[in-house]
């Protein structure tokens, strides 16, 4: 999660929402990725910082099946965030900052209504959800953006 935390920090430095993720093999802890929000940057809405970092495992791994894998995220992912996650395989998923206390510290509510639990949860394939862990040290790295 320190990881992703740094990587979220990175986000600051061109004006985007804050949000960092890693991948990481589950037998290894290997980290095949690590990425941050870029949409400001690449004028790309779905250059959320989730997608990126599976974009990067996959090419890391040689596959785009990242099963045996864990996406540790600074923000609960939202509905498009959790399908990407759905469909590249990967079993665990673990984040700091929940949506509920996102749109607190954020003052926005522009989110889906559906949780990643929720999206992940309509599969047939059971993928692990973990969270919030660190909230409150997520919540400090959107001090002052919004």
């Amino acid at each position: 999660m320190r990881v992703a935390l740094d990587e979220a920090r990175a986000a600051l430095e061109h004006d985007d929402v804050p949000v960092g993720a890693a991948v990481a093999r589950l037998d290894t802890g290997e980290i095949l990725a690590r990425r941050h929000n870029e949409r400001e940057q690449l004028d790309d809405p779905t250059a959320h910082a989730e997608v990126l970092a599976l974009r990067d495992a996959a090419r890391a791994r040689g596959s785009w099946r990242l099963d045996g894998c864990i996406l540790v995220v600074t923000l609960e992912p939202c509905p498009m965030c959790a399908a990407a996650i759905y469909w590249s395989g990967i079993g665990r998923v673990v984040f700091a900052l929940g949506a509920g206390t996102f749109r607190e510290v954020a003052g926005v509510d522009d989110r889906l209504e559906l949780s990643c639990r929720e999206v992940l949860a309509r599969g047939t394939r059971v993928v692990e959800v973990s969270g919030p862990h660190l909230e409150e040290e997520a919540a400090d790295v959107h001090e002052g953006y919004w």
